[in-house]
């Protein structure tokens, strides 16, 4: 059975409060209050019904008499009727809030009664705070079930989330009340609040679409959220003496306050099995493994909005009949549990290792799960909006699918499936369907992220739909042949092996033919262009034949002959389903995420499709919540912002902003700047000295490059960068290193995954430069390195507005577009990078002067590769300089030839400096001794601080959902009544 209806019960207490000692049992506490009353106050979902639940109690010990229970139930009956009132005119205030904290303390624990310490008190606040969500979530269901809205469905394998509870009553406008309650409770909200983040993403994009979602209720846009529930998440990150060490995130040991699970809400969903025709004509996908993919749904709330949307998550389970007790009752337990097993491991962990055909297995059906799960819920949500006639056609008028990257791309194919197998749809109407739904966002130009899967792998697991993708390549080649013809047979091939959705495939025997005869009539074209010249050629473009004879007589050109003819073994490269050319052919819409990215996109990645079908193609430039990314995180410097704008509906609307820029030489303002930034930079300090032990000084500017390690993103060049500073350091005495270094305090964070040999080996290198500088009592404050371990969205909270200057010196061309650089320059970081992703567009909207650029240009990265492989490029002497120290031992006896080696060479996988680290570094030692010298005159320094978060305006999230509603989804905002 599938039901989606989100109906659910609320606990609201509104009740006569007394505080209770910080660290006491549950049920003592309770029994300490003998005689005060508890008063519940509920509002009706529907105007028109009184929900009969109980609202008042008296406060004894439960864990009592039965007896007692019974006099408290009868208690409630009598009062029910003076209970029934509207919550329209309820405001919860620190009273009412503290009671519903103790109601859920005593009732819906998850944690034993003997205790209320840290970890029970941060899930029965954050269980009062679902009550108050579950009231407009369910509100905001209801409404969009009756108007029957278009909805706009983001299915992502992340959401990076961060921690819940603050940024839910910032949003609800609690924070004073429930910090007031929690306060006579004996303890600090942002104590309470400090719990693990929930473990459902990696990196940006995942954090993305968690600011997506944050926008899209904040804005009224009819949307949900689907994903997978990590058990294990990626993993938690340990730094030790061998640098990178993964261990289990077990996020959920406690348990997840936010989450609801709809046991009601089930679908089937199959792995193997083989595809027969039935009598009727119709496919059908029978045997194999069935599984069963759970739904758990998590509030999503708007900023100053009833609207409240939801995050589906799915876990996954085996029925119960897949348990086989018979087995497990003659001993043989691991067999009986083995489908159980099966699973449940699809869900435990964000992209497990994919060397194993397992790990590959796993991914694929990860993917299929979140694919499947969605379309079954989605259409079941569609056809109960419809009522008794459902009419297929209206599907993309009620529905939007956005696959955030190429891991859903499976739901064309399943969506295909769906309508033809399953609905009984003709091809052609599914197909007109699928297109007009399905849009896609591409987030890399990186080959290696642009999926392709073993064809094989995927026939085995999920048969029918490689025979759907089958028939969309073919459709796919039809639809070539007849744009191109077949008279320039070689342009044919060429955009053939561009644009197929399979590789390595040989093409069905109808279109082979077409190409031979296209050959053919190439083969005769040119012979008669040899016939009619006046010379002819050997095939070598020589005029004589130069015969070289061995000292034995033998003549060398037949030994090379026979050499030739001999058999040479067949090497058969794999048949590949290319997943991005499946996403472009199967939607109706395909979408970079910076400008820059969107026309290498064009230029570049899909460049035929694009000259195929340019009304495709759109640009929608990143953007980052403004309410967690400064509001929540960065209270002292919102606080000034809104007292010099005059109003905070910059929150709301931040191209007020830019009414920041007529300030920014203001020496008040510019007080105020520095001495936020000065407090923030006192609790990262403290951070620091909690994490890793180091003590480092808040008066050094502090330097932060945190993002996923990757060769791309040159956390090596910034390294590099610091051991040419350390290096010149200890060659100068302490007047000189005073006179010509600004004090600095580098920080990086952000995991290597497990898999990626050479991006631990920078985190290796990089903590190894650190407790080198860090111990060395003649540098001191001058420099310290730090490496933050497991970084996470609730690190970043704190990082990012207390950081000066932040790093983003990506490969030009090769990063998508960045986050994280709009999050500091929202927080009034300067940042020095290179003309790549969105740092174009920041440099543009903050002030050429007040971005440090350096670094070669996108388009001239495939010029300097080539003369590299050329041996042509010469590198600065400053470089091989480092490269020589850091071979000296000086930072420890760990090899990195390795390491270094992939900066040598001309050619050669893993040689030959890809990234460029080399080419840029004497550029990149130049733009920071610029940092050097602007950050000494702190007066210039604030007024670029203040108009680098003036300029962010453009970098919210809520511009680019309002550009995705209406140029990509078709969805109205609907604000609830």
């Amino acid at each position: 059975m599938a039901s989606t209806t989100m109906r659910l019960p609320t606990n609201t207490a509104a009740v006569t409060e007394s505080s209770f000692p910080r660290r006491n049992s549950i049920s003592g506490l309770i029994t300490s209050r003998s005689s005060s009353s508890l008063r519940l106050k509920y509002r009706s979902l529907n105007h028109n019904l009184n929900l009969r639940r109980r609202i008042s109690f008296q406060v004894k010990c439960l864990f009592g008499s039965s007896e007692a229970k019974q006099k408290l139930k009868d208690r409630e009956i009598q009062e029910q009727q003076e209970a029934t009132t509207s919550l329209s005119s309820f405001a919860p205030d620190a009273s009412s809030i503290v009671s519903s904290i103790k109601y859920h303390a005593e009732f819906t624990p998850l944690f034993s009664p003997e205790k209320f310490e840290l970890p029970q008190a941060f899930i029965a606040t954050a269980q009062t705070v679902r009550d108050a969500l579950i009231i407009n979530w369910n509100a905001t269901y209801d409404y969009y079930e009756k108007l029957n809205v278009k909805q706009a469905y983001y299915l992502s394998m992340e959401f990076l989330q961060g921690r819940a509870l603050l940024n839910a009553i910032g949003n609800l406008e609690l924070t004073g009340p429930y910090a007031e309650a929690l306060s006579q409770l004996g303890y600090k909200l942002e104590n309470v609040a400090h719990q693990p983040d929930a473990a459902l993403g990696n990196g940006g994009l995942g954090r993305l679409a968690s600011c997506f979602l944050d926008s899209m209720a904040t804005l009224n846009y009819p949307a949900w959220g689907y994903g997978l529930r990590y058990k294990y998440g990626l993993f938690k990150q340990q730094i030790t003496k061998d640098g990178q060490e993964e261990v289990a995130e077990d996020w959920l040991e406690m348990g997840n306050p936010w989450e609801i699970v709809r046991n009601d809400v089930t679908y089937p969903v199959r792995f193997y099995g083989k595809v027969i025709s039935g009598s009727d004509g119709k496919k059908h996908w029978v045997g194999g493994e069935d599984i069963k993919a759970v739904a758990h749904d998590v509030p999503i709330p708007g900023y100053k909005t009833k609207t409240t949307i939801n995050l589906r998550l799915w876990s996954t389970k085996a029925a119960s009949e897949e348990f086989d007790l018979n087995a497990f009752n003659s001993g043989r337990h691991t067999e009986a549990s083995e489908a159980l097993a099966n699973a449940e491991k699809i869900c435990y962990v964000l992209y497990p290792g994919d060397d194993s055909i397992e790990g590959k297995t796993l991914r694929l059906k990860q993917q299929y799960t979140l694919c499947s799960a969605s379309l079954q819920d989605i259409i079941a949500r569609f056809e109960r909006r419809s009522g008794a006639s459902v009419n297929w056609e209206e599907f993309p008028e009620k529905v939007a699918v956005q696959m955030n990257d190429t891991h859903p791309t499976l739901c064309i194919p399943e969506l295909m499936r769906i309508l033809i197998d399953i609905k009984g749809l003709s091809w052609k109407d599914a197909w007109n369907i699928t297109q007009r739904t399905v849009a896609y966002t591409n987030h890399t130009v990186l080959p290696e992220a642009l999926e392709k899967w073993s064809m094989d792998l995927m026939e085995k697991l999920l048969p029918r739909h490689v025979e759907i993708i089958e028939l969309i390549d073919e459709e796919l080649v039809r639809t070539i042949i007849a744009e191109y013809g077949t008279a320039d047979s070689d342009l044919l091939e060429k955009k053939l092996k561009e644009m197929r959705v399979l590789e390595n495939v040989e093409l069905p025997a109808e279109f082979a033919d077409v190409l031979v005869k296209s050959k053919e009539a190439d083969d005769i074209s040119s012979e008669e262009v040899k016939i009619s010249g006046e010379e002819e050629e050997d095939d070598d473009g020589n005029d004589d034949e130069v015969v070289i004879v061995e000292k034995d007589g033998t003549d060398k050109s037949s030994v090379e002959k026979k050499k030739e003819e001999l058999p040479k073994p067949v090497v058969e490269p794999p048949k590949l389903v290319r997943m991005a050319n499946l996403c472009v052919v199967g939607g109706h819409a395909v979408n970079g995420v910076a400008e820059i990215h969107s026309e290498i996109v064009k230029d570049d990645v899909f460049n035929a499709f694009y000259k195929l079908w340019p009304e495709k193609f759109q640009n929608k430039t990143n953007g980052v919540t403004p309410r967690r990314w400064i509001r929540f995180c960065n209270p002292d410097l919102s606080k000034i912002i809104t007292q010099w704008i005059g109003t905070e509906d910059w929150v709301l609307n931040t191209e007020k902003l830019a009414e920041l820029r007529k300030f920014a030489d203001n020496e008040d303002l510019q007080k105020q700047w520095r001495e936020a930034k000065l407090n923030n930079k006192v609790k990262v300090a403290a951070l620091i000295k909690e994490r890793t032990g180091y003590s480092v000084s808040p008066d050094a500017m502090f330097d932060i490059q945190v993002k996923r390690i990757h060769e791309y993103k040159r956390q090596l060049l910034n390294i590099f960068g610091i051991v040419y500073r350390y290096k010149k350091m200890k060659e100068m005495n302490a007047a000189e290193r005073k006179k010509t270094f600004v004090p600095r305090v580098c920080i990086f964070g952000g995991k290597a995954f497990a898999t990626y040999v050479q991006a631990k080996r920078i985190v290796k290198f990089i903590t190894d430069v650190g407790a080198t500088v860090n111990h060395d009592p003649e540098i001191g404050d001058l420099l310290k390195v730090i490496f933050v371990p497991d970084y996470n969205v609730s690190v970043a909270e704190m990082l990012i507005p207390a950081s000066e200057l932040s790093q983003h010196i990506s490969t030009a061309g090769m990063e998508a577009s960045g986050t994280s650089n709009m999050k500091f320059a929202m927080n009034g970081c300067l940042q020095i990078g290179t003309l790549d992703g969105a740092n174009v567009e920041i440099r543009e909207e903050v002030g050429e002067d007040n971005f440090f650029l350096f670094g070669a240009k996108a388009h001239e990265i495939t010029g300097l590769r080539k003369e590299r492989a050329e041996g042509k490029f010469v590198p600065d002497p400053r470089f091989e300089e480092v490269k020589e120290y850091v071979r000296s031992g000086v930072f420890g006896s760990y090899n990195y030839d390795d390491l270094i080696g992939s900066l040598e060479g001309n050619e050669g996988f893993g040689r030959a400096d890809y990234f460029l680290v080399g080419k840029d570094f004497p550029s990149y030692l130049e733009c920071q001794e610029e940092v050097d010298e602007a950050y000494r005159n702190q007066k210039k320094w604030t007024r670029m601080s203040i108009l680098n978060t003036a300029g962010s305006s453009k970098f919210s999230s809520d511009r680019t959902i309002h550009e995705y509603a209406r140029d990509i989804w078709s969805i109205e905002p609907v604000k609830l009544p």
